[in-house]
């Protein structure tokens, strides 16, 4: 049996509508202080951290215009990954994640396409964000071209986002049968 070619991924035109899988680089994220929440009359203050990240929201959504936020994700390369946590430089770390074994990440393959080369790369489900859907069509058109991730890698993501969001800690388990 032939092994197929199922690419990562693929480099949309900026007249492209933005679909889930779409990453925007230098995307600007509001980080309000928490300081400044609740006072009356006057309006959050904050930062602007700007993040590579990945549209996460349904294409389906997207294209019919049905919402009004769209939710994102930051991208790390393994190796920034690496200088925040150790784990992630040795082996047993790189192998967890590749397996899907830690909650709040996913992995993605490098990219080998010319002018969008990447190294591997992380998605942080644990620092999602909600962008006005304005913005993020404005941030996707002044991006000349940009990195879309493909079928079945796109649904596989999903899933993953979703499993870390399903996890249900329960207060009493079932004991392990002897």
């Amino acid at each position: 049996m032939q092994k197929r070619d199922f690419p990562w991924y693929e480099i949309v035109d900026s007249k492209e509508p933005v679909l889930q899988g779409d990453f925007l680089l230098s995307c600007p994220v509001f980080i309000p202080s928490a300081e400044s929440l609740f006072k009356e009359g006057e309006s959050p203050t904050g930062d602007i951290d700007e993040y590579d990240v990945i549209v996460m929201s349904q294409s389906c959504d997207l294209v019919q215009k049905k919402i009004a936020l769209v939710l994102v994700c930051p991208i790390w390369s393994l190796s920034d990954l690496g200088k925040e946590n150790d784990f992630f430089k040795k082996r047993d770390g790189k192998e967890a994640l590749r397996q899907g074994n830690v909650p709040g990440y996913h992995l993605f393959n490098t990219c080998e396409i010319d002018g969008f080369q990447r190294e591997y790369a992380v998605v942080d489900f644990r620092h999602s964000y909600s962008l006005p859907f304005n913005l993020v069509n404005d941030i996707a058109r002044k991006q000349d071209k940009r990195l879309r991730l493909l079928p079945p890698y796109r649904e596989h993501l999903s899933q993953a986002y979703a499993r870390f969001f399903m996890r249900v800690g329960l207060p009493v388990d079932i004991p392990r049968f002897k």
